[in-house]
């Protein structure tokens, strides 16, 4: 029996629906999914099997033009993740199409790929009719030599089959990396993290979007099979504290109940969570809180 094994980055413009495909691919929710633009920071990877080839996915941060120290680190990250894969997906909507994003990051594949397979893969294709598809596919191809192209609904799972299958031919051969059960490499305190992440987005993303982080300070096992797992929410500002509290702390308890739902899901067993807010003013400074999130600090300094 002849195996394969290898690494799949996903790229493309925030928001493209990166994440969704990436769940997708896996059947498990790896990747936080939020309708708001660049929630995903570190370069989580979802392991899927197809046949006899294991696929390694990389889903990166969304390429955008930088403009602080986190996003120049996001965007290092993303390009990072690109070079190391074996074959390269890039993302866009289909709706959207060769937005200036899009060509900025057509230029770079052109500078960076060095004989990767470069597959495109036009997502949210039930938003536009058949023409502008195959005119948005022309274009594309006439931008870009890519290796292949396929239409896809990343969230209803339209086309997703074709382009694992693809993907597990491509592939080179070799021995899996993963055991056969695990759908991710993060540590599970880092997932437990972006899930608590995900749910403040959601609750708050008109007041606090990217002034917070979320580390998994303690992870407990107990001897009845729950684990006890201490967060810490850090904020940027006294003000954001509050916000986050909400009257009489219900919103902090809302999100925490949230959160430990979708653990406990995750991991099938009873999950005691204690979320804890403390206010850092410099966090977006501080090289601890990139390690935590699987970023480089020194990335953002350029």
């Amino acid at each position: 029996m002849t195996t394969r094994c290898g690494f799949v980055a996903l790229i493309g413009e925030p928001n493209a629906g990166k994440s969704t495909l990436l769940n997708q691919m896996v059947g498990a929710k790896v990747s936080i999914v939020t309708h708001k633009v660049q929630t995903t920071r570190a370069r989580i990877r979802g392991v899927a099997l197809e046949g006899e080839s294991q696929l390694v996915f990389v889903d990166t941060p969304g390429l955008f033009q930088p403009r602080r120290r986190l996003d120049r680190a996001m965007v290092a990250a993303a390009w990072g993740g690109a070079a190391d894969a074996d074959v390269v997906v890039l993302l866009i909507e289909a709706h959207r199409g060769l937005t200036d994003g899009v060509r900025k990051i057509l230029e770079a594949l052109g500078q960076r790929t060095d004989g990767q397979r470069v597959a495109l893969a036009i997502n949210k294709i039930d938003r536009v009719k058949s023409d502008v598809l195959l005119s948005l596919t022309k274009e594309m191809n006439e931008a870009y030599a890519f290796t292949e192209t396929f239409m896809i609904s990343a969230e209803k799972g339209y086309g997703v089959e074709d382009l694992r299958v693809w993907l597990a031919a491509e592939v080179p051969e070799g021995p899996w990396h993963y055991p056969e059960d695990q759908i991710a490499d993060l540590p599970l305190r880092m997932i437990a993290a972006e899930m608590t992440r995900e749910k403040l987005t959601l609750r708050l993303h008109q007041e606090l979007p990217y002034q917070l982080t979320v580390e998994t300070e303690n992870w407990e096992e107990r001897k009845d099979g729950s684990a006890r797992v201490d967060q810490i929410v850090y904020v940027a500002r006294d003000g954001h504290k509050g916000i986050l509290l909400g009257k009489k702390g219900e919103t902090i308890k809302a999100i925490s109940q949230a959160s430990r739902a979708e653990l406990e899901e995750f991991l099938g067993r009873k999950v005691h969570l204690f979320l804890q807010v403390k206010v850092r003013p410099n966090w977006l400074e501080e090289a601890e809180r990139y390690s935590e999130m699987g970023l480089d600090f020194k990335d953002g300094n350029s």
